[in-house]
């Protein structure tokens, strides 16, 4: 399991592995059954990419409210008068026009080779309230030892992004920056082997799925084929 080593200048700042919030953004505990509404957390390969980064939570003790009014980006909060040094300034700047930022004041270290991709966090896919702060992605290298900030996109007119105290603002995954990747096709052989195993799946796949087939309040049928064929690797990796 690899480390991750951080440094921070605000106590409260602390990343976390992210977790997957049941009652929460990644749904209500429906189980699977006929006649639940589907949610989040029911799709496999949803929650392993939650599931594999981490992610930051806003460290402060009031909400932030970010808008555009007039063509200038607005942060609302509470925050003390300009000429106190000793008040508490909005964490926020605009960048240009399109965007803002967030002065992190975070310094994550990843393993040697690998680096820091800053992603929107998973529950901006679920939301349907606008609030849910667009992370900017970036990569940043394990020899970069700066405390970081992060870049938002700007708000859509009339919405609003919300940052609240301890809700996850942003997801960072742990990537290989520098593996030079070359997308080819398939030979013959390879290509066969796939569709074999594919058509092993489907030819199996009553077996695969018997128990697990059910109909969400969308009318929408789901089964178990790839939550049963997950485990079994999974199982069968960690022997």
């Amino acid at each position: 399991m690899p480390t991750i080593k951080f440094r921070s200048i605000n106590p409260a700042m602390r990343p976390r592995r992210t977790r997957m919030e049941v009652p929460g953004w990644a749904g209500e505990s429906d189980p699977r059954q006929t006649g639940s509404h589907e949610q989040p957390w029911h799709c496999i390969p949803f929650t392993e990419a939650a599931r594999s980064t981490i992610e930051l939570p806003f460290p402060h003790e009031d909400d932030v409210r970010v808008s555009v009014r007039d063509g200038v980006i607005q942060f609302d909060g509470v925050f003390g008068e300009e000429d106190d040094p000793d008040q508490r300034r909005p964490p926020f700047r605009s960048f240009g026009r399109d965007f803002y930022t967030y002065q992190l004041l975070l310094d994550i270290r990843a393993p040697d080779g690998q680096a820091l991709k800053i992603e929107t966090h998973p529950r901006f896919f679920t939301d349907t309230s606008g609030t849910v702060p667009i992370a900017v992605p970036a990569v940043i290298r394990h020899w970069w030892p700066m405390v970081n900030f992060l870049v938002f996109k700007t708000p859509a007119p009339g919405q609003t992004h919300v940052f609240r105290p301890g809700e996850p603002m942003a997801s960072i995954a742990i990537v290989e920056p520098d593996d030079k990747l070359e997308i080819v096709p398939m030979n013959e052989e390879e290509a066969a082997e796939r569709e074999i195993m594919a058509r092993r799946i489907h030819a199996s796949r009553e077996t695969l799925s018997a128990d697990t087939q059910w109909t969400s309040s969308s009318d929408t049928v789901f089964d178990g084929t790839y939550r049963r064929l997950f485990g079994a690797a999974k199982s069968s990796k960690e022997r």
